[in-house]
């Protein structure tokens, strides 16, 4: 792009006096200010501008590339929650946001979303400020700041976030008109997902947690779902949470798969129903109430007393946090957590529990809650999004230890059914469309989602959207992103809506937007995927060129199911194929070899790495082996393998795509990964 002769070296003072009189509408940030404007050369060589606007908490940083990279535009990331304007500098190298902006000709933008109070529901804030309006500013302001330092032109901007990130995202875009060309909101929910697909999980996870390695062994590759012999009460938890939109292949990472953002979700739900616990374990048709439900079992109320105060080894950094989708929720535990972060009790509970509360009985802060992390034997860990201990707790002090309200939460979904338009609530009304349970006097989801949003979600989109979606989503049902695409198309009509809007769904990925992967013979991230929508809303947007196509799927039963085929799935995610000696599963005996073979297609630009992933004997180790290959639009690779102990071994390969073309490039590369068993017996002599 040929930029007007620009000014460089135009400082600070400048920049702000070039700005007034900023003709913005919404009267609270009309007095901008920049505060630092200085030449940094990490990540990469690139001017920093930080600021904010006077009478407000809102700060800003701007990270402008060289004149001789840029093209006009800027990408502008906003996270799940409010958090800092800092954390851009500190992401992985991968998918550094600063670098991958600046090597697309983008500026770089991030806010601290208005402040911390501005994202607290409890704050008495103006959701919007929170949820577009802050961000909406910043953006304005900062395309003033680029006409000054590269010239008159026009400015591009396109805004970007994933979960909590992904309901601003899709704020901004239905309440804002000029402000931003292109959103790629990513890992989205419905305004129903809060605090429902969540509490579907934590329901599945209590009935189901001795079985989990059977579900999650019949669901990988080679395995027989046919073959699973639940109980009737597992049965029909797995069949309730499967509906709901639970991915069943996503339950391999079952032993690591926490509380997430439920810890700061659920005592929303206890605050705004404050009678649904006693009614669900009083009143008939809750699962609480049925005295033969193995909830009771699994229900604590343990009286004992404090013994220990148990302290913090570090003190936290406010600015620790990332802003990924997985962790940005624990940032204000970060920001506020006391050195003490745990208490020892007199007595200890030997069973399972989790998301317990620690109720102060006597002693001088009687009356108070605790909520928890963990409890682990006899250590009650503090939760650290209430600020750790609370007043006056001292050694001695007499507590129960209670996970009464979690365990009433967890089928909270059951009493929330909405309308027709959320078909995974059937399985919860009866032939004349009516709910099988109590319902409770409000739909909660709604009005916790527009925290987020700051408004109702409409469907009415300003500019164009590329979805990016993750298949194996256990935070957002990947179902959620064809809910929104349908009411786009209820709103705007189904023509503007194939014009406007794209959904990608990215199979083998997770919720996270962090590049490692915990599990990385199973998932792969879908950071490449979501680069790609950037640069082709970017072109989109500029030049006409029409983006790769919406991924090609059906939902059925609450699952998103793709075609096998790149032929016919579309989106932008190579399909990668594995088998072993032409299946899913072989078996074999100690020493006899095994044919591998990996095909892997690109939908979009060229293959350009396969690596294959060696699980040792029953999936212990795992190690990476890159196989040497020719970019190309298919690849395929044949080899053998043998194995010299008996055990059951799955070969994974990752591959990726470079959607641009250039091979040389490490950006913009969607990944996948395909996998197969090979079981292996011992040698007969």
């Amino acid at each position: 792009m040929n930029l007007p002769s620009a000014d460089p070296q135009i400082d600070k003072n400048s920049l702000v006096e070039a700005a007034f009189p900023f003709e913005i509408d919404d009267e609270l940030f009309r007095e901008p200010f920049i505060d630092e404007d200085e030449h940094r050369s990490l990540p990469v060589p690139h001017r920093y501008i930080h600021g904010g606007f006077h009478s407000t908490e809102t700060f800003f940083s701007l990270y402008l590339p060289s004149a001789e990279q840029y093209e006009g535009r800027f990408f502008q990331h906003v996270t799940p929650f409010p958090q800092s304007e800092h954390l851009g500098p500190a992401a992985p190298m991968e998918y550094h946001k600063i670098v991958f902006a600046h090597g697309s000709g983008a500026a770089f933008l991030e806010t601290n979303g208005g402040g911390a109070a501005a994202g607290n529901p409890f704050s008495g804030a103006d959701p919007t400020i929170a949820a577009y309006r802050a961000n909406a500013a910043a953006a304005q302001f900062s395309r003033l700041i680029l006409r000054a330092v590269f010239g008159e032109h026009r400015v591009y901007g396109y805004l970007y976030g994933g979960s909590g990130g992904g309901y601003r995202t899709i704020g901004a875009a239905e309440n804002t008109d000029g402000v931003w060309d292109g959103f790629a909101p990513h890992v989205i929910g419905s305004s129903m997902a809060i605090p429902n697909v969540f509490s579907a999980r934590m329901h599945a996870l209590r009935i189901l947690r001795h079985r989990l390695d059977d579900i999650a062994d019949a669901y990988d590759a080679g395995g027989d779902p046919s073959a699973l012999a639940l109980e009737a009460e597992e049965q029909a938890a797995f069949e309730e949470v499967t509906r709901m939109g639970f991915p069943p292949r996503s339950w391999f990472g079952w032993k690591t798969m926490d509380l997430h953002g439920f810890s700061a979700l659920y005592p929303g739900v206890i605050a705004a129903d404050p009678t649904y616990t006693s009614d669900f374990w009083t009143v008939d048709g809750y699962l609480g109430a049925d005295p033969h439900a193995s909830i009771h079992r699994d229900r604590v109320q343990l009286q004992t007393t404090v013994a220990e105060f148990i302290m913090d080894t570090e003190t936290p950094q406010a600015d620790s946090a990332s802003g990924g989708v997985d962790e940005s929720f624990k940032h204000a535990a970060t920001a506020q957590q006391a050195r003490v972060q745990a208490v020892r009790l007199a007595e200890s509970h030997d069973g399972w529990i989790l998301g317990a509360e620690l109720r102060v009985t006597g002693g001088a802060a009687a009356g108070q809650v605790i909520r928890l992390s963990g409890v682990e034997g006899d250590l009650a860990i503090f939760e650290g999004w209430d600020g750790g201990i609370p007043d006056r707790l001292a050694v001695g002090d007499e507590v129960v230890l209670d996970n009464s309200n979690f365990l009433a939460v967890q089928t909270y979904h059951r009493h929330q059914v909405p309308g027709a338009e959320f078909a995974v609530w059937d399985q919860f009304r009866d032939a004349q469309g009516e709910p099988l349970f109590p319902q409770r006097p409000l739909l909660l989801g709604p009005l916790m989602s527009r925290g987020a949003t700051g408004t109702e979600m409409t469907g009415d989109i300003h500019g164009k959207v590329i979805v990016v979606e993750a298949l194996l989503d256990r935070e957002a049902f990947p179902w959620q992103a064809d809910w929104y695409r349908e009411l786009v198309r209820a709103r705007i009509g189904a023509d503007a809506a194939d014009e406007r809007l794209r959904i990608w769904f990215i199979d083998n990925a997770l919720h996270g937007d962090e590049g490692h992967q915990e599990f990385p013979g199973h998932t792969v991230p879908y950071l490449g995927a979501l680069e790609t929508a950037l640069r082709q809303l970017a072109a989109w947007v500029e030049q006409g060129i029409e983006p790769s196509p919406t991924t090609t799927y059906e939902v059925v039963d609450g699952q998103v199911i793709v075609p096998a085929s790149a032929e016919e799935r579309g989106g932008v995610q190579p399909v990668v194929t594995v088998t072993v000696d032409g299946g899913e599963r072989s078996a074999v005996r100690v020493g006899e070899p095994v044919r591998l073979r990996i095909e892997a297609v690109a939908v979009e630009g060229v293959v350009v790495d396969v690596t294959v992933i060696e699980a040792g004997r029953d999936g212990t180790t795992v190690y990476e082996r890159p196989i040497s290959i020719e970019p190309a639009r298919r690849v395929i690779v044949e080899d053998e393998i043998s194995f010299d102990e008996p055990g059951t071994y799955f070969l994974s390969a990752r591959v990726a795509a470079q959607t641009g073309g250039d091979p040389g490039s490490i950006h913009a590369r969607a990944q996948n990964v395909g996998r197969a068993r090979v079981v292996v017996a011992q040698r007969t002599t």
